[in-house]
This record gives structure tokens, sequence and C-alpha cells, in this order.
């Protein structure tokens, strides 16, 4: 049977245990959703590049478009 000091030291290990796997399920978490807005910001980016490619092309094109009607094309 152990004494009642022993038992009070396995209470606070379990305790720390706890905290301690608690802690850590914590910072998993965190990472997960680090990695969620990385990979979301990388998205936008990305999205975002696409446009500007499309918008450069189409003014490209108007441009390109009103020499050739000016006749300087």
């Amino acid at each position: 049977m152990p004494s009642a000091k022993r038992a009070s030291q396995l209470a606070v290990f379990a305790l720390c245990a706890a905290l301690g796997a608690g802690s850590l399920t914590g910072c998993e978490t965190t990472q997960e959703k680090a990695a969620a807005q990385r990979a979301q910001s990388e998205r936008i980016l990305e999205a975002r590049a696409k446009r500007q490619a499309q918008k450069k092309k189409q003014k490209h094109h108007q441009q390109n478009h009103h020499k050739h009607q000016k006749g300087e094309g």
C-alpha cells in the first residue's frame, strides 16, 4: 500500500502528464491552423497572379488592337 506522500506524488505526476499531453495536442492544432493558413495564402496569391496575368494579357491585346486600328501595327 503506497504512502500518502507517494500517492500525492503520483497524482501530481498524472496531472503534469495530462497537462503535457493537452499542450502537445494544442501545439498540433496550432500547427494545423498555421498550415491551413499558409495554404489559403498560397491559393490567394496564385489567384491574384492569374488575375494580374490575365489583366496584363488583356491590356496587351487592347494596345495591339488600338495600334492596328490606327495603322501602326
